[in-house]
Order: structure tokens, then sequence, then C-alpha cells
């Protein structure tokens, strides 16, 4: 278990501070500086994010058409203080499915979530770095609700849960491959150091 490490901000009774060692330092440093609402700021975009699925050919001989409108909801943060700092972000979405059988269309209420492990680690010069793991399909749950029993022997055979697996992790992937994702997952220490002693 990680020891506490307990610094008084101010002089004590007799007027002398509490030190710590560089090593406590930069421990403490990296737990005050990696929050959870640090890394939900990656993710700002992401969240509220709407994006269209198909029509993907699925099924024997490629026969029934999937389409999809998918959401992503406001993301799921737990932060683990271990010998690393890591993270699991929790994408909740929320699909609307449609499958396609040329003679009739089905319709599906579909729940999903998309789990993203991420580490902090620290990097030349003197960076902080969040790192993501991109999603596999296995890493994408979804609980098809079909209204019918038609509708559960068609969304098995169509392989529609593999479909829409495949599809959203190569969406998330990309997503958090953005600039702008990839800038709030790194924090340039000697940058911001620079930056502050210029306003002294």
């Amino acid at each position: 278990m990680q020891a506490a490490i307990v610094v008084d901000a101010e002089p004590d009774d007799q007027g002398e501070l509490s030190y710590m060692s560089y090593e406590e330092f930069g421990r403490r440093f990296f737990e005050i500086a990696v929050t959870e609402e640090r890394i939900g700021t990656a993710f700002t975009a992401i969240a509220g994010e709407e994006f269209e699925v198909g029509p993907i050919a699925s099924g024997p001989g490629g026969m029934v058409k999937v389409q999809a409108k998918v959401r992503v909801s406001e993301p799921e943060i737990t932060r683990d203080v271990g010998q690393l700092i890591t993270f699991t972000v929790k994408l909740p979405l929320h699909i609307a499915l449609s499958v396609n059988l040329k003679v009739d269309r089905i319709r599906y209420d579909v729940d999903g979530l998309v789990t993203l492990p991420m580490t902090v680690r620290c990097a030349a010069p003197l960076q902080l770095r969040i790192e993501v793991e991109p999603p596999r399909p296995r890493d994408v749950f979804v609980d098809v609700n079909s209204r019918n029993m038609r509708g559960e022997i068609i969304r098995n055979l169509a392989q529609v849960d593999d479909e829409i697996r495949r599809v959203i992790a190569r969406f998330v992937e990309t997503e958090i491959d953005k600039p702008e994702v990839r800038k709030a997952r790194l924090i340039d220490v000697d940058v911001e150091l620079g930056r502050a002693f210029e306003g002294l």
C-alpha cells in the first residue's frame, strides 16, 4: 500500500517547514497533477459525440445490411494509485440499430460500453504522459434488446453483435488519437514551469 506523505504548507509552531525528498515530491506531484478531472478533459470531445455505422453487409453471403446510430455518453472514470497510477475509463453507448433483410427491417435498442485502461508514465525530458490502450472488439460490450424471438434469431444469424463491436472499437480508436485528445493526455512540465517563471 502506498504510504501517505504529510506535508505542512505553513511553518509549524517552531517556525520550521516539513521537507520531503525529491522522490517523495515527484510521487506526490504525479498524484496531484493527474486526476480523474484531468483525464475527463481528454474525453470532452468524445462525450456527446454521435456517429452512424453502415450500411454494413453481414450474415451469410452478406445478404443482411446492418445500420446503426451511436451516441457516446459522459465517461465514467476511476483511478487506482499503486506502484503505477492507472485509470479505467468507461464510455457508455446508446445505439439505435437497424437490420435490413430486404423484405423487412428489424430495429433494436442497444446499450453498449467501451472500457479503456490507461497508465500514467513519465518521459524525457520532463513530461507526464497518459497512455491509453486502443480498444479491441472484445473490449466493447453490447446488450442488444431484441423485441421478439424472430429478431433474436436474425441478430444471431447476421452476427450483428460482432459487427457493431468491431466498428465501435475502430471509431473509439480514431477518436482517442485525435490531436486535441492526444494533447490533453500530455503534460509538458518543462514548458509549464517556463510559463510560470515568465509570469513572475
